[in-house]
């Protein structure tokens, strides 16, 4: 079937034009805050002997988080992706941020990174603090990645399933809608998954949904990638079949693992920072 002819600017004002992919950046975050708001309030998940975020305390959240994500994101195009340019040109990480270049790994590295610095300047709980962040992330995933599609990008490898779609700049054949599998895997069914968990046992274990959330992207992205056009100018790493995609989630999967074996109960009265 032949790509949507959809709009990758959703409207404008006067000369400056909004894309999907900056609205579900945004979208993502507001959403993300509302339903971590809506988790702290619920006294029932939060064990005695830990500290639940107040509504103000997430208010600065998001603030850490989209710093995060946009620095995270930009720093790990740059030198995951593109290493040799940018370390010869470092000024062009900001001067041609207008062209685009995000990279998901980084942006999720950048994130953590924010709501643990956050965390510890609020005198939570850092483990815990990832857990209710890890709880939401897959509702901006899942927006990205539709966002990747409407944008005619990240396309799949070329394929003869009957749902292949032709994109403007994907060459005649047909290619797996990739952006909707990782969409459907890394986003919808991480979100419901850690749904299930958070409403069963809540944040008893400080650690262990940030470790779900950081195995179950790890897997669903190295499955995904086995439908997904390696990136042209890196291609198939070590002349195998390994991509970049699957090499930078493998610290992800391990860190995920580890996170989950080693979380513990919370014990009244203990620490909260």
């Amino acid at each position: 079937m032949l790509f949507p002819d959809f709009d990758p600017v959703a409207f404008s004002i006067g000369p400056f034009a909004v894309r999907w992919y900056a609205l579900a950046y945004i979208l993502g975050l507001m959403l993300g805050w509302y339903y971590a708001r809506r988790l702290a309030g619920n006294a029932r998940l939060w064990p005695a002997g830990l500290k639940a975020p107040s509504a103000a305390e997430l208010d600065d959240l998001l603030l850490y988080a989209a710093f995060g994500v946009v620095i995270g994101g930009r720093l790990g195009f740059c030198f995951f992706y593109h290493p040799g340019y940018f370390l010869a040109n470092p000024l062009a990480i900001l001067l041609e941020i207008r062209e685009g270049g995000m990279s998901f790994h980084g942006g999720l590295f950048g994130a953590a990174a924010g709501v643990l610095i956050w965390a510890e300047r609020c005198g939570l709980q850092p483990l815990a603090m990832l857990d209710i962040a890890a709880v939401v992330a897959p509702i901006g995933l899942l927006l990205g990645r539709v966002a990747n599609f409407v944008n005619a990008e990240l396309w799949g490898r070329v394929t003869d399933v009957p749902w292949g779609v032709i994109f403007p700049r994907g060459g005649p054949l047909p290619r797996h809608p990739s952006q909707l599998y990782e969409a459907a895997s890394e986003g919808l069914l991480l979100l419901i998954v850690l749904a299930v968990l958070v409403r069963r046992d809540g944040f008893s274990h400080p650690g262990r949904l940030a470790g779900v959330f950081g195995a179950g992207y790890a897997i669903s992205r190295i499955s995904c990638e086995f439908f997904r056009e390696p990136d042209r100018h890196l291609g198939f790493l070590f002349g195998g079949w390994l991509t970049m995609g699957m090499l930078l989630s493998l610290p992800m999967l391990l860190i995920g693992l580890w996170l989950i074996l080693n979380s513990k109960p919370v014990v009244a009265g203990a620490a909260h920072g």
